[in-house]
């Protein structure tokens, strides 16, 4: 029995020294790899292809939505889909967080290519409400043009949203947290310049951090607001998505805008946590809420178009 035990340890100490210098090994030739060439070695991940297969999840799920009368099991199947994909997403940006700002995986070269992905993104997303305003324009000029004398937009028989009602309102408060969103993200700038090395530069760095959680605060409680304005503007309309051409254009336009509102404001608060916790520091890049701060503007900019056009133009 004692020969036994004596062997069931060596074998112990064995595989723990295996498993030692095997991670020795990774770190070193993570290391050597990130000297000689500036990038870090992506590790294998699982949230891609939980975060593909959950987004098709979502994207069957309200197709269902749209064309079947509703269920439970249908609120269940959206439910179920959108829980693993909001996990999946919440492991990722963990993920990306850690390599971020505790591993420093990182590096100014991994930062720049970071930084072009998300002006490319942001020129994708540019495409696609382009296509969207291409078919509100062309149901709208297309029905004009096809009525000929009298014809109008919307249509005999619907009524279109008062512009100057919660749509301004809207408007007011998506581009005052813009503003609210630029001061933030100064006071971010200037809060992780500042050494921390004096005391003089701790208690100016926390006065700036401070300023910087003020103003973000109030951008996602703007953001908030925003969304919950146009949920009671849907409820009050008097025509739904299957009014024909106008219904549909308006709340395919609207509501997608909308859903990126709401990211924003995830995104937003993610960002807020993180500087909560002083993930944007002296000599801490901080491109994450830079991203935020360009993904909010543009969100900002596509309602001042959507506003001028659906709302103002599209009601003449």
């Amino acid at each position: 029995m004692g020969i036994y035990l004596l062997f069931i340890e060596k074998e112990k100490r064995w595989l723990h020294s295996e498993i030692s210098n095997l991670f020795c090994l990774r770190f070193n030739s993570v290391c050597f790899f990130m000297a000689r060439t500036g990038y870090s070695k992506v590790q294998m991940s699982p949230w891609p292809i939980v975060i593909s297969a959950s987004v098709f999840g979502v994207a069957t799920g309200l197709i269902w939505y749209l064309t079947d009368d509703t269920s439970f099991s249908m609120y269940l199947y959206l439910g179920v889909v959108s829980f693993f994909l909001g996990m999946a997403l919440t492991g990722w940006w963990g993920d990306i967080i850690e390599e971020s700002t505790f591993l420093g995986n990182h590096t100014s070269h991994v930062v720049l290519n970071l930084r072009w992905g998300f002006y490319l993104f942001i020129l994708s997303e540019a495409w696609f409400f382009f296509s969207l305003f291409w078919a509100f324009f062309t149901a709208s000029v297309g029905e004009i043009s096809m009525q000929g004398v009298g014809a109008q937009w919307p249509p005999a028989g619907m009524e279109g949203m008062y512009p100057w009602g919660v749509p301004f309102l809207n408007t007011v408060v998506l581009v005052s947290s813009g503003l609210w969103a630029t001061t933030a993200h100064k006071a971010v700038k200037v809060h992780s310049s500042i050494s921390l090395d004096t005391l003089d530069g701790a208690r100016l760095s926390a006065k700036w951090w401070k300023l910087g959680l003020l103003c973000l605060g109030v951008t996602i409680v703007l953001g908030v607001y925003f969304t919950y304005l146009q949920i009671h503007e849907y409820y009050s309309s008097s025509f739904s998505m299957s009014d024909g051409a106008y219904g549909s254009v308006f709340f395919v336009l609207t509501g997608f805008h909308g859903l990126h509102v709401i990211i924003g404001s995830v995104y937003l608060t993610v960002c807020w946590v993180r500087l909560l916790k002083k993930h944007f520091t002296y000599k801490h890049h901080h491109f994450g809420l830079d991203s935020c701060m360009w993904y909010w503007h543009f969100v900002d900019a596509v309602w001042i178009v959507v506003f001028l056009s659906v709302y103002v133009w599209g009601n003449q």
